[in-house]
């Protein structure tokens, strides 16, 4: 039985047998041409698959939450619009609901709680109107010009618990946008918006795509220093990587203005650099031009890019701005190659590839001593691998390295970041949060902030605040386990089980994934065996147990957390064999683990937990 998780939207036409009963001849034309005419081509553009007809309404499927809101939105506006002038007792209306859920495929339908809630949310809406779960609400976030209303929880027909629905309100949106409207003409002009794709590496070796990538990120880091502008983040953008789109449908997508694309051809000391700027609306172009530079002008032409857009798109440039935007990272070309070799095996987030690009920031250092940038990359590595793999790294290691970066520059969120986590492992948890906001300040679209922050924030019992920190994480970097993984105890602890449910299953989704893209890393298998626990199916949980261990038998994150499932499928004699591994060859903070992990409370009344607490007490004395 194949099961995934998608986004559904379910719609029905309002007064359908009322329609039926006055014209149904007429009826059924009306309703076949406007989903033929109008309906099926907006569910295209969005990706979605229509699932089934039901004559009064219809089941769609979409790979994304935000577009399948962004479709019933248009979907609605549409009809409305298409409404202006048909007789009121005439009109073909509908309900939607949209909801994001587990589904169970069965050739081309699906079925489940996941369309059942979809279902019962529609039923709720008000006709011509939209509502969706909570769940739907977290995940668009901020990325739709829309506004959402909450209707609290909602007790729905033959749903086990109740769920917490949102209406969209597309009457204030459309308001917002209307430019005619007169009570509107003093307010304050919305800033530009746009979305830079990643540049294609044309350079015919896939070895150099680091390099296109980098050039791509920095122009996004720049654009991001203008107040005056609003520019889509780097993970997100980075989801249209090696995708055939259409200008006008990245630009419905994200919701902006202008579209920049281009390309990077590096071949020895020379580069080219061809970019274009088009409208997200009708796809015509504002600006195009091509760079044919020595290697060594590779800043200079970053610059004359993002002052090109910034003269076509009106925007005003403040002093500061201009200044820290032409202000070079570093003199040594070579030191920046390395650099950005550096930040591509980063973004890669396993223990293999931080330990990769740490030893490319080293390199960069070496040619350049004064690169901040590098400095503050080797300290982020350490951040990850501390909080993330319990790596021995010292704290007073990453306290120094981020404080050389941060002297060379004080205005990189990464070194921010860094200090946060050393400061946090040390308890100094007031400091360690002014860091992490310092860098959220910086760089709301840090990935790296927003994840290493969450787990301080658990420690001190501000369990809601390190939620909305993975979930802004996870919507910075969907394809990534460790957010929802990390979340689904957190979720337990607040209560919200369906949350809870959700995270599970997207946390074997994306971990199942990452396997493949990262074969040598257990966490992943690890992080799935949890979420298998979380969701009742222990047998596939002892499964990825063992996928983990023959992948790294010897990894003490790994055989610990074995141990936590082991505890939980009642094999407790496997679960003391692997705690003792651990302690024997560990390290001190394994008490505090042991002692406080709810995991591993199968196994505090068996008789052997007297004398493994005794091991504990001869390896780490309480202090």
């Amino acid at each position: 039985m194949e099961r995934r998780l998608t986004a559904i939207l379910a719609a029905d036409v309002v007064g359908y047998s009322r329609l039926m009963g006055a014209d149904e001849t007429g009826t059924l034309t009306a309703l076949k041409t406007l989903q033929t005419d109008f309906i099926e081509g907006r569910i295209a553009e969005h990706q979605g698959r229509i699932v089934k007809l039901t004559g009064d309404g219809m089941l769609v499927e979409f790979p994304s939450v935000v577009s399948a809101v962004a479709c019933a939105a248009e979907v609605q506006r549409g009809v409305r619009d298409r409404n202006a002038n048909v007789p009121e007792d005439r009109r073909i209306e509908f309900r939607i609901g949209v909801n994001l859920g587990d589904v169970i495929v069965e050739g081309d339908d699906i079925y489940g709680d996941g369309v059942n809630v979809a279902a019962r949310l529609e039923s709720i809406a008000k006709p011509g109107g939209i509502t969706i779960s909570h769940t739907v609400r977290d995940h668009v976030g901020n990325r739709l010009d829309l506004i959402f209303e909450d209707m609290g929880e909602q007790k729905l027909k033959n749903i086990e618990r109740p769920i917490r629905v949102y209406s969209v309100s597309l009457e204030n949106s459309v308001a917002r946008n209307t430019r005619a409207e007169p009570s509107l003409k003093q307010e304050q002009p919305e800033r530009p918006s746009i979305a830079v794709l990643p540049f294609t590496n044309m350079s015919g070796d896939p070895e150099q795509e680091y390099f296109s990538d980098g050039i791509t990120e920095d122009i996004i880091t720049d654009l991001s220093k203008i107040s005056g502008l609003f520019v889509v983040a780097r993970n997100t953008a980075f989801t249209y990587k090696g995708k055939s789109v259409k200008v006008q449908q990245v630009g419905q997508e994200l919701g902006v203005a202008f579209i920049l694309e281009g390309s990077v051809r590096k071949a020895g000391a020379r580069v080219r650099v061809t970019g274009q700027l088009v409208s997200g609306k009708d796809g015509g172009h504002v600006w195009a031009e091509r760079f044919d530079r020595d290697l060594t002008d590779i800043f200079a032409i970053q610059d004359e890019i993002t002052n090109a857009i910034v003269e076509q798109l009106k925007v005003k440039l403040l002093p500061q701005e201009k200044k820290s935007i032409e202000q070079a990272p570093t003199d040594n070309v070579e030191a920046y190659t390395y650099y950005l070799r550096g930040r591509d095996f980063l973004y890669r987030y396993s223990k293999r590839y931080f330990e990769l690009a740490r030893r490319m920031f080293v390199k960069a250092i070496e040619l350049d001593p004064n690169y901040a940038r590098a400095y503050a990359g080797i300290a982020d590595c350490d951040a990850f691998l501390y909080m993330v793999y319990q790596a021995d790294v010292p704290l007073d290691g990453i306290l120094e390295t981020a404080a050389k970066a941060l002297a060379l520059d004080n205005n990189l969120a990464e070194a921010h970041t860094a200090r946060g986590v050393a400061l946090s492992a040390a308890r100094d948890f007031d400091e360690a949060n002014a860091e992490f906001e310092r860098a959220l300040t910086l760089d709301p679209n840090s990935f790296e902030a927003h994840f290493l922050y969450a787990r301080p924030a658990f420690q001190q019992g501000k369990i809601a605040r390190a939620v909305e920190l993975l979930e802004r994480a996870s919507e910075i970097n969907p394809a990534d386990y460790k957010p929802p993984a990390l979340a689904i105890h957190m979720y337990r602890s607040l209560g919200r089980d369906d949350d809870c449910k959700v995270a599970a299953r997207k946390t074997v989704e994306l971990a199942e994934r990452e396997l493949v893209l990262n074969p040598e890393d257990p966490r992943p298998a690890i992080a799935g065996a949890l979420a298998l626990l979380e969701l009742g199916e222990k047998d596939r949980a002892r499964d990825w147990t063992t996928r983990a261990q023959a992948i790294d038998p010897d990894d003490p994150i790994s055989l610990y957390n074995i141990a936590c499932v082991y505890s939980h499928l009642g094999d407790s004699e496997a679960a003391f064999d692997l705690l003792e591994r651990v302690i024997r060859n560990g390290r001190q903070f394994w008490r505090d683990w042991i002692e406080k992990d709810s995991d591993l409370d199968g196994l505090r009344t068996h008789p052997r937990y007297e004398q493994f607490v005794a091991l504990l007490n001869k390896l780490f004395p309480q202090t």
